[in-house]
């Protein structure tokens, strides 16, 4: 059974081609907003659910959460595949700034992973609020992957990396 996110209320949350704009427990500057740090995250779900729903093929949606978790959970996968080779976290934080650095996709764009998935943006605005949204999530996904697929002392954690092998419903990471 697949992991669901608990973000299923949808009151007062921001939309943009479907994925909902959740708050983020974030230094990171963007159009997200500010969570309480003692709660849970839409990137904390991710990372804990990951490792369970990257065994899944077909993913049953249930809220427009579960869409962002989907997105996260294969942004996961790139990411855990750039870090396989990296021996220190040194080197594997700079696999994932470079990550962070290339261009992210909207919905409607060549290169978004998940085509019919989303809703295509209505305007300009929209879609440069989506990407907004979504290069700080990644950044955030980013650093708090870090800490979990490195240990303390900088080596890679192969409890972690392993799951780099994976492919997330069927999609193959380049």
């Amino acid at each position: 059974m697949v992991y669901h996110s608990s973000f299923v209320d949808e009151e007062g949350i921001t939309k943009a081609c479907g994925f909902p704009l959740l708050p983020l427990k974030s230094h990171i500057r963007g159009p997200a907003p500010v969570s309480d740090q003692g709660k849970t995250d839409i990137v904390d779900e991710a990372i804990t659910f990951f490792r369970a729903n990257v065994f899944f093929r077909n993913f049953d949606i249930k809220s427009p959460a579960d869409k962002l978790l989907i997105y996260l959970t294969l942004y996961i996968n790139v990411a855990l595949k750039r870090l396989e080779g990296c021996r220190t976290l040194a080197e594997g934080t700079k696999a994932i700034i470079n990550l962070g650095l290339e261009d992210v996709p909207v919905p409607g764009e060549s290169g978004f992973p998940f085509p019919g998935l989303f809703v295509l943006p209505q305007s300009q605005k929209e879609a440069e609020l989506l990407r907004n949204y979504l290069k700080q999530i990644r950044e955030e996904t980013s650093g708090r992957l870090l800490s979990v697929a490195y240990r303390p002392n900088g080596t890679p954690n192969k409890w972690w990396l392993a799951f780099a092998k994976r492919k997330f419903m069927n999609i193959i990471v380049p």
